[in-house]
């Protein structure tokens, strides 16, 4: 007998792996360990929930906390009314010790092409904590599916002998945080030779510009990029949360703001040349950003942003530690 898959836009490999994690969904909600095929299968059944507009497909504890934007919703409201299919581009990050999952995914939006960062907390065989951020950008997610699949390095496994602790992972990542933040050019960039960025499906490192420019930040790699000294118009990188490390596969899932002050018209890189930045207004991106470390070097980073009120509050913080460039778990 064959069986038959009820959510089609899941795509023949997702739904059979939905189908190999129910005995990993059956021992979870008996309250045993949930490994990276459950954690996965929590995704697929929180999504499908989602896309039907039916909260009650998956069970929620009874404190469940749910953020869309970095706005506490009650479950059921915001992408719940309007997600109306699964896009075809879909990367997952798990950590079975904190028992939480990661997602990077395209959807459609009452049709429309649409980016989702999640976030999933499991305890007990329900689901506690639901972040979401969903970016509207549909020539992002349109360049997602262009890319077809994630880079094949955030799926591959670490060496046993290789692997970092979580505390390793954290401070590694960190140092992307830390040397962006009023970015001087003279920091320790931790990045392996071929490292490269992507930003709402777009390569933001090693892709010269089509029309040759008086300075191409985004032709050079992700040292050289730190090197130049350019990034210093992002004045604050606060709220700094990492909240899902995948020590199997060298992945740490952060989420966080970027602030801008807007009081920073130009920018002298480290050469002595001078550019002109245009940033002249505050104003704020929500990131989530997902780093693949290797030996203790950044090898590949994948991020989906939106632009949020300057200076919001994640809706997982206080003030103070949202305002915080401190690291937190």
């Amino acid at each position: 007998m064959t069986t038959r898959n009820p959510w089609p836009t899941l795509g023949r490999a997702a739904w059979n792996l939905l189908l190999a994690a129910m005995a990993g969904q059956a021992a979870a909600s008996a309250g045993e360990p949930c490994d990276r095929a459950c954690l996965e299968c929590w995704v697929e059944r929180y999504l499908a929930a989602v896309i039907a507009h039916v909260p009650a497909q998956v069970p929620l504890a009874k404190t469940v906390r749910f953020t869309e934007n970095g706005q506490r919703l009650e479950v059921g409201d915001g992408l719940w009314n309007t997600a109306s299919a699964r896009g075809s581009y879909r990367l997952c990050v798990a950590d079975p010790e904190a028992g939480q999952a990661g997602f990077f995914g395209t959807i459609r939006e009452n049709g429309k092409p649409a980016i989702l960062a999640l976030r999933l907390r499991i305890v007990a065989g329900e689901i506690a904590e639901i972040e979401t951020l969903v970016a509207r950008d549909e020539p992002g997610a349109l360049r997602l599916e262009k890319l077809g699949a994630p880079n094949p390095v955030f799926g591959a496994a670490v060496p046993a002998a290789e692997r970092a602790s979580r505390d390793e992972l954290i401070k590694t990542a960190n140092t992307y945080f830390t040397g962006l933040e009023r970015n001087d050019g003279k920091g320790v960039y931790p990045f392996t030779a071929d490292c490269n960025r992507i930003e709402n499906g777009k390569q933001t490192t090693n892709q010269p510009a089509e029309t040759p420019q008086p300075f191409d930040i985004g032709a050079l790699g992700c040292k050289a990029q730190f090197e130049t000294g350019f990034f210093r118009f992002v004045t604050r990188i606060r709220d700094r949360r990492f909240v899902v490390i995948d020590e199997e596969r060298g992945l740490v899932l952060t989420f966080v703001f970027f602030d801008h002050a807007g009081n920073i018209p130009n920018v002298t890189l480290t050469d002595g040349r001078t550019v002109p930045i245009g940033v002249a207004r505050p104003w704020t991106w929500e990131i989530a950003e997902l780093f693949k470390v290797e030996r203790g070097l950044i090898r590949q980073v994948e991020a989906v942003l939106q632009e949020s009120p300057y200076g919001m509050n994640s809706g997982w913080s206080s003030w103070a530690d949202g305002l915080s460039s401190e690291a937190r778990r």
